[in-house]
């Protein structure tokens, strides 16, 4: 809140009377109020927006026609599927026009509670970068996962208190909320109670259903994947995120959101995203520039990357270039490609021709005794051994997890059992079929599950990861194993990370010491060796449209339809029951 001789100057400045600090000249705005593009000057006070018009400041900047819209919001990611810490990731997105974010740390809390979501705040409170935080409201997702921790209503009431938390992020125990499961409850009502906003995560949900979901207080849904279930969602009142990630893309299908009247409740967001497409292709700006080039009204895109997040979330004088609101804007070359000139944060140059502008922290923050336990060494399981893999034939077919170019369903597949020569058994490189693994690694208990992974496309070695939604025990994909065993254990010494194995071997790795989630290393050189890996992945066959790591790691998460594989085996999310490998009519 600015003080009284701030609040006088802005309006002075507004007045005309007195010169405003910054004034950025014959700019062509994006009113999100008005739909339209407007011409003038945008005087700029103290981080404050004080006028559009003709305007003289202590300092201008001619932008010679260029366009400016509001800084760009992320409505809901992941902050660790980037693989970096926070001050890295502000690296990557700022130069792209992004001035804030919404976060849910789920992914590290599923790992350490309430250490995790403590150092997520730590590590993001003295950015630029705008970054606010719902609760997590699954940690485990359901009673079928196992993860580092339990957080109850108890635990995450204390952070309510913090006006960097805006609620409860994504409900995905959507079948808990219509079964009035207790922990669910008392999560939607608290929140309620406390005046904060609830986001949804329930695939496919509709009807009744869907009703008793929206009558819970769940305002919002990422996991749409056709227009026909955005409409009847809208229909019954929430708001739609259009999701557009490394793993999920659903923009294409999505499309008729962007008419009227459906856009006026619908948001831009990533969910999860790699190194590399933030920083090749891009982040909200890529949305924008994909919807547009799939013929979008780029205003009203804009707009959807913008005030509606701002609106939703309740962050007042957000999201528009208008006298009052947050200086928070994008220098745009145009609103065909969207080329991002220049970013201003709070009224003050922060990144340029894709470079941020000003120098990193480089303090690294004290971190107290239970963070550096829960975070930092979060990885407690044995080295694998090739008679833990084992898996004998029990009948003459297998269910196989099928995934869906694209999306993060699966579907279910039977094949019959097979036994080739130098594979393990079940695995069939003809029929897409690889051996699928996962592994508890919190408590070191010993548990895995096997399955099948279908329409992966691997051919040879393994692909392992500590990234696996939500709880991020092991995840391992191979034809051997050998390369099975190699690959997990290169993971397992490293306390975290990505590792590929061939002919029993690792040939790459990248260590994820952060919690199994985030690496410590400069995001250029995350991004060097990850693209490394992807690409040995589809020279070992991983398919083209499949990324080998962001698809592998929501195979274990069971609450996206329909079959899933975690450290109990394998998971039927629709009825949450855990299934055979093996089928049986």
């Amino acid at each position: 809140m600015a003080s009284t001789n701030q609040f006088m100057k802005q309006i002075s400045a507004a007045a005309g009377r007195t010169k405003a600090e910054l004034v950025l000249k014959h700019a062509k705005i994006v009113n999100v109020f008005t739909e339209t593009v407007e011409e003038g000057d945008i005087a700029i006070e103290d981080g404050i927006i004080v006028g559009i018009g003709d305007y003289e400041g202590d300092v201008e900047t001619d932008l010679k026609g260029a366009y400016v819209c509001p800084g760009f919001l992320d409505g809901h990611i992941h902050l660790e599927s980037s693989m970096v810490t926070p001050s890295e990731f502000e690296r990557m997105v700022l130069p792209h026009g992004t001035c804030g974010v919404i976060t849910d740390p789920h992914e590290i809390a599923n790992v350490a509670g309430i250490a995790g979501i403590q150092y997520m705040l730590e590590a993001t409170k003295n950015l630029r970068l705008d970054i606010y935080f719902m609760m997590p409201s699954c940690v485990p997702s359901t009673a079928l996962d196992e993860s580092g921790a339990e957080l109850h209503m108890e635990d995450l009431l204390p952070f309510y208190q913090n006006k960097r938390v805006l609620g409860l992020a994504e409900m995905m125990n959507s079948y808990g909320v219509l079964q009035n499961a207790p922990d669910c409850i008392e999560k939607l009502r608290k929140t309620q109670e406390y005046g904060k906003q609830i986001d949804g995560h329930a695939p496919g949900l509709s009807g009744k259903g869907l009703n008793a979901y929206v009558t819970a207080g769940v305002a919002s849904d990422h996991e749409c994947s056709e227009f026909e279930e955005a409409r009847e969602k809208l229909a019954r009142g929430q708001w739609i995120m259009v999701r557009q990630g490394t793993a999920a893309k659903n923009l294409k299908k999505l499309m008729p959101v962007f008419d009227t009247p459906y856009y006026q409740r619908a948001m831009l967001v990533t969910d999860d995203k790699h190194p590399g497409d933030l920083i090749r292709g891009g982040h909200i700006d890529f949305i924008i520039r994909e919807a547009v080039a799939l013929g979008a009204d780029p205003i009203r895109a804009i707009k959807m990357g913008t005030l509606h997040t701002a609106e939703y979330f309740g962050l007042k004088k957000h999201g528009a270039v208008a006298p009052g609101y947050r200086a928070d804007l994008t220098v745009l070359n145009n609103l065909r490609d969207f080329q991002v000139l220049r970013v201003y944060k709070d009224g003050k140059l922060a990144a340029e021709n894709g470079k941020v502008i000003f120098e990193k922290a480089t303090e690294t923050p004290e971190w107290d005794a239970e963070i550096k336990k829960r975070v930092f060494h979060s990885f407690h399981c044995r080295p694998i051994q090739l008679s833990d893999l084992a898996l004998t034939k029990k009948k003459n077919q297998i269910r196989v997890i099928d995934l869906v170019s694209h999306e993060l369903i699966t579907k279910e597949r039977i094949e019959n059992w097979t036994e080739l020569p130098g594979l393990a058994a079940g695995v069939n490189p003809e029929k897409d079929v690889v051996k699928l693994v996962a592994l508890e690694r919190h408590e070191g208990n010993g548990h895995i599950g096997i399955g099948f992974l279908g329409n992966y496309g691997l051919k040879k070695g393994a692909v392992a990861t500590s990234v696996g939604h939500d709880s991020h025990n092991l995840v391992i994909a191979g034809v051997t194993d050998e390369d099975i065993a190699a690959a997990g254990n290169r993971v397992v010494e490293n306390e975290g990370g990505l590792a590929i194995a061939v002919d029993g071997k690792v040939v790459l790795d990248l260590p994820l010491k952060i919690a199994g989630l985030m690496s410590e290393l400069p995001v250029e050189e995350v991004d060097r060796r990850l693209e490394a890996m992807k690409s040995l992945s589809q020279e070992l066959g991983v398919h083209e449209d499949v990324d080998a790591f962001m698809t592998l790691a929501f195979v274990s998460l069971p609450v996206i339809p329909k079959l899933r594989l975690n450290t109990y085996g394998v998971i039927d999310t629709e009825k949450q029951q855990i299934m055979d490998v093996f089928y049986s009519i």
